[in-house]
């Protein structure tokens, strides 16, 4: 299960796991918005999984860059499979090593792009160029942006109901992503 998280205006900024959102509610460092239906027991304590957070003061986090994740390289590759230019939805999208790992390519900005799993499993442990595939783009890491960038982020199937309400009329987040 995941928790989506607001920036103290309402708007989305991340998905994260239920156990990190519990963590930042621990912590003092967000309200939480919606629930699910199942509780979190310990010894001492019961509550509900949170479906949706929101933290209480904004990012410090201005102007160091944008972080590596799999979210953010699906955004930079605009939700496209970057062999086949095939729309590609959040869930069944794959990470793809260009050079593969094990001939030595490393998990970075640079060497990891969005892949459909029929192109993945194409490609297989080879290079695109062993394989005979080509590569829509360069991959590259985004450039470094001051103040907001702009993302798309839409209302997936399968995602909690709940959420629908901070994302049906979001056209893209105002975030600042740390590096």
């Amino acid at each position: 299960m995941e928790t989506l998280v607001l920036n103290p205006s309402y708007e989305p900024v991340a998905r994260i796991s239920w156990q990190r959102a519990v963590m930042l509610l621990w912590q003092g460092k967000v309200e939480v918005v919606e629930e699910y239906d199942q509780l979190i027991r310990s010894v001492t304590l019961e509550i509900r999984m949170p479906s949706i957070i929101r933290f209480l003061r904004g990012s410090r986090r201005k102007g160091r860059g944008i972080k590596f994740s799999r979210d953010n390289v699906y955004m930079r590759d605009h939700c496209r499979c970057q062999y086949c230019n095939r729309a590609v939805s959040r869930p069944e999208a794959t990470y793809d090593h260009v050079v593969p790992r094990a001939q030595g390519g490393r998990t970075t900005w640079e060497n990891i792009v969005i892949a459909c799993v029929p192109c993945n499993q194409a490609k297989g442990g080879r290079t695109p160029e062993q394989a005979g595939m080509k590569l829509l783009s360069i991959p590259e890491k985004p450039r470094k942006m001051a103040g907001t960038v702009r993302l798309s982020f839409t209302y997936e199937k399968g995602m909690p109901l709940p959420w629908r309400k901070f994302l049906r009329d979001v056209a893209y987040w105002h975030t600042e992503l740390e590096e």
